[in-house]
C-alpha cells in the first residue's frame, strides 16, 4: 500500500528557482531549475514560445527525480534581446551548449526550434546524454511552419486585453477545447509603452530566423545522419508539421 502523505509529497510541484546565464555576446538567459537531483533535464521552448511552455512537465519531470531546467531562449520571455536585432542560429546552438555545460550530461527535451537547436548542439558538441524531440524533426511540411509564422505575424500592434489574447489563440488552435487560463496567457505577454499587450518574444526574430528556416535543412539532416545517443521523436496526431515522409527521412 502506497502511503497517502508519501503519495501527496511526491506529486507536489517543487518551487522553480531563476538563474541567470550571460551568453559570450552579452545577452543574459533566464533559466528555471526544479528540483535539486544529479541527473538532469533540459527543456527547450518552440519559437515564440517561453519556457513556461514546459513548467508543468517540468513540475511532473522533477516529481520523479530528475533536476529540471527550462530556458528562455534569447529574444524569448526574461531573457534579453540582441540590441542589434542581429539574431543568427548559431548563437542559440551556443547558448544552449552553454547552459548544458553547467549540468552532468543532460538530457535535452525540445519542442519545434529547440529540438531542432538539439540536434545541431548535440552533432558539434555532444552535450547531451539523450534527445527527445517534439513535434519535429530536420525537414519539415512547409504549410505546419507558414501557419505558425503567419500567426505569429498576425497581431503586429498587439491586444487590448488578455480575452483578445485568448480569443486570437482559440481561433488558431480551434481543435482544444479549453482555452488558456488568463494566468498563463499573462505570462506569454508582456505591455507595451502604449498600453498594449504583445507576445513576449522580439519581433525581429521573425525575420532574422524565422523568414530563413528553410536554407537550414540541409544543415539539419547532416546533424541528424550524426547523432550518436538515444533519440525519440514524440508528435501529435494532428500535427501539420511532422508527417509520415518527414519521420521516414529523419529515421
Amino acid at each position: 500500500m502506497v502511503n497517502a502523505a508519501a503519495a501527496k509529497k511526491s506529486i507536489t510541484p517543487p518551487l522553480g528557482r531563476m538563474v541567470r546565464l550571460r551568453a559570450k555576446d552579452g545577452v543574459e538567459l533566464a533559466i528555471e531549475r526544479f528540483g535539486d537531483n544529479a541527473a538532469s533535464v533540459i527543456f527547450a521552448h518552440g519559437f515564440g514560445q517561453t519556457r513556461r511552455a514546459w513548467t508543468p512537465t517540468a513540475h511532473a519531470v522533477a516529481a520523479n527525480g530528475w533536476q529540471s531546467i527550462t530556458v528562455d531562449a534569447r529574444g524569448h520571455g526574461d531573457s534579453g534581446w540582441r540590441e542589434d536585432g542581429d539574431y543568427e542560429l548559431d548563437q542559440f546552438v551556443d547558448d544552449l551548449v552553454m547552459i548544458a555545460g553547467q549540468y552532468e550530461h543532460p538530457v535535452l527535451i525540445g519542442a519545434s526550434m529547440g529540438g531542432l537547436l538539439g540536434l545541431v548542439a548535440q552533432a558539434e558538441f555532444h552535450p547531451f546524454r539523450a534527445l527527445v524531440l517534439v513535434d519535429i524533426t530536420p525537414r519539415w511540411e512547409s504549410a505546419g511552419i507558414e501557419r505558425i509564422i503567419g500567426f505569429m505575424r498576425a497581431h503586429p500592434s498587439g491586444f487590448a486585453s488578455i480575452d483578445d489574447a485568448s480569443e486570437a489563440v482559440a481561433n488558431y488552435l480551434p481543435h482544444r477545447t479549453e482555452k488558456k487560463s488568463p494566468e498563463r496567457l499573462r505570462q506569454l505577454l508582456v505591455r507595451g509603452e502604449d498600453g498594449r499587450l504583445r507576445w513576449h518574444w522580439d519581433p525581429r526574430l521573425l525575420e532574422k530566423i524565422a523568414s530563413d528556416n528553410e536554407r537550414h535543412q540541409t544543415a539539419l539532416l547532416d546533424a541528424a545522419r550524426r547523432i550518436d545517443v538515444p533519440a525519440l521523436l514524440i508528435s501529435g496526431e494532428k500535427s501539420d508539421i511532422v508527417s509520415d515522409a518527414t519521420i521516414a527521412e529523419f529515421l
